[in-house]
């Protein structure tokens, strides 16, 4: 693969300092155009030690305007970041709509190096290549432009590099004994990332191999790939507008039996009983999440159901039993100007509970396949792929080792019509009915339709789906009481 990069490609410093202002010129206007669109950039820079990564990042800062380009370099994992999933440092950076953002180091960097280094089995790396495929189309389809530059130096050339850089004293500082120590490996690397470059060159995010050694070359290639890659998808015809999605119906009447009907909304519990259980699960909850820290887990809790199904006291009862300063509670409303100019699970992925420590969403990002797709907020093309994007996201926080609980809050239409209609006559409830509330219980059936493709498409193994009965507030709390208890008893 690398043999097909132009081995030996030189540019003389005339033709250089030709192109270079058209060049820049052009650059210039695809930001211009880029701030004018729904898209953003990521431009990863990957490639061998030594082969200019730092300096073609410096040049595009310097070529571009620099209030619409961000560089970061991702490297060793600070300990804020080794808490969490390892691809949560990487969603923090993601450039919003209209910017770019370039990285070096890259969500290659770990993958790559593990599998040289034997810390990964080749199938376990495979399995890494496939997540990071699944993630660069998903950006691709939520409207980032990923521009993939490989910079690629022979063994000779890379070792005359570091020879070059350490010999300056301006430079030295650059080269440690980790790029040595790869060096040394560079067969390995080599063989190790052809395979990574073949398995994850796809036709939305194709990778590009530059030929490094001259710096003329190197600059200029990588430049106009990135022109390229900026003008493909700013030229393309505009998309239409989102269109609403046609809604099942059922008749109403003569309901249909589902996995929600068959559920006992009948059931309930008495004070002395709820008492007594409340009191006993909470003592449960708070030995278990204060091990935690010592246990390197992390809990994620999400509650999903009807409008006035309790999920908010639900939660109460789960939190009183921590640590104040080890839980937060994320109330997920409409996304806000700062959520819409990134990808859809960006703005869940930045709260992700760190180890020791518990996030609780109220209303989550399920709001895709059940809000947005009712309201037709969304295409179908996005609602639909959101399931696969779901699961992988929660694959991830469960390979890590976060405790994922999903609960769904049921209760029947008459008993949320009676908690409505109680809420606009208690004074201090008025807040938590709105004219949204009865516009969505006007669309039950919709819901519940969706809500029941939600459970068949997204209740797995790592990330289940606990269906509550909620009719009765008390009989709701304690199951999901005790189902966070025995999950941490469990895991």
């Amino acid at each position: 693969m690398f043999e097909t990069a132009e081995l030996g490609a030189k540019v003389s410093k005339e033709e250089y300092e030709k192109e270079v202002p058209k060049l820049r010129a052009a650059l210039l206007k695809a930001q211009e155009d880029l701030r004018a669109s729904p898209y953003s950039c990521a431009v990863l820079l990957s490639g061998v030690e030594g082969a200019g990564k730092s300096e073609t990042v410096n040049l595009l800062l310097e070529w571009m305007d620099p209030r619409g380009i961000r560089a970061h370099a991702m490297r060793e994992p600070t300990d804020e970041e080794r808490h969490r999933p390892e691809m949560w440092r990487f969603w923090n950076v993601l450039p919003p709509t209209g910017r770019t953002t370039a990285l070096f180091g890259t969500w290659y960097t770990h993958p790559i190096v593990d599998r040289v280094f034997g810390r990964c089995s080749p199938a376990a790396f495979d399995q890494s290549l496939d997540r990071i495929v699944e993630f660069e189309e998903m950006l691709h389809r939520e409207h980032t432009i990923v521009v993939k530059l490989w910079m690629h130096l022979s063994k000779k050339a890379q070792k005359q590099r570091l020879h070059a850089l350490e010999k300056d004293k301006l430079t030295r500082f650059r080269v440690g004994k980790r790029d040595w120590r790869y060096l040394d490996r560079y067969d390995k690397f080599r063989a190790v990332s052809e395979h990574a470059i073949r398995k994850t060159s796809t036709g939305a995010v194709p990778w590009h191999i530059i030929e490094a050694e001259d710096p003329h070359h190197r600059a200029l290639t990588a430049a106009r790939t990135l022109l390229v890659a900026l003008r493909a998808r700013l030229d393309e015809p505009k998309e239409a507008s989102p269109q609403k999605a046609d809604q099942p119906t059922r008749r109403r009447g003569a309901r249909q039996k589902t996995l929600l009907s068959t559920l006992d909304l009948t059931r309930k519990l008495y004070d002395k009983s709820y008492e007594e259980k409340t009191a006993r699960l909470q003592e449960r909850i708070a030995l278990r999440t204060r091990a935690l820290a010592v246990e390197k887990r992390s809990v994620i809790l999400v509650f999903e159901g009807p409008d006035a199904a309790g999920k908010g006291g639900a939660i109460r009862r789960v939190t009183r039993a921590m640590d104040a300063g080890t839980y937060d509670v994320i109330s997920v409303a409409a996304p806000t100007d700062e959520e819409r100019a990134h990808p859809y699970l960006w703005r869940f992925w930045r709260h992700l509970p760190r180890q020791g420590h518990v996030t609780i969403y109220d209303r989550s990002w399920y709001g895709r396949v059940l809000v947005e797709r009712v309201e037709g907020f969304c295409t179908p093309e996005d609602w639909k792929r959101a399931y696969a994007e779901i699961n992988s996201f929660e694959e991830q926080l469960a390979a890590f080792g976060t405790i994922v609980l999903k609960f769904w809050l049921v209760i029947s239409p008459e008993e949320q019509l009676r908690r409505f209609k109680a809420r606009e006559e208690i004074a201090y409830k008025q807040y938590k009915i709105t004219e949204e509330d009865w516009r969505n219980r006007a669309k039950w059936d919709a819901y519940e339709t969706a809500a029941l493709e939600v459970f068949e498409k997204t209740s797995t193994t790592a990330a289940p789906w606990v269906l509550v009965e909620a009719n009765d507030k008390r009989y709701a709390r304690v199951k999901v009481m005790k189902a966070v208890a025995d999950a941490l008893k469990r895991k």
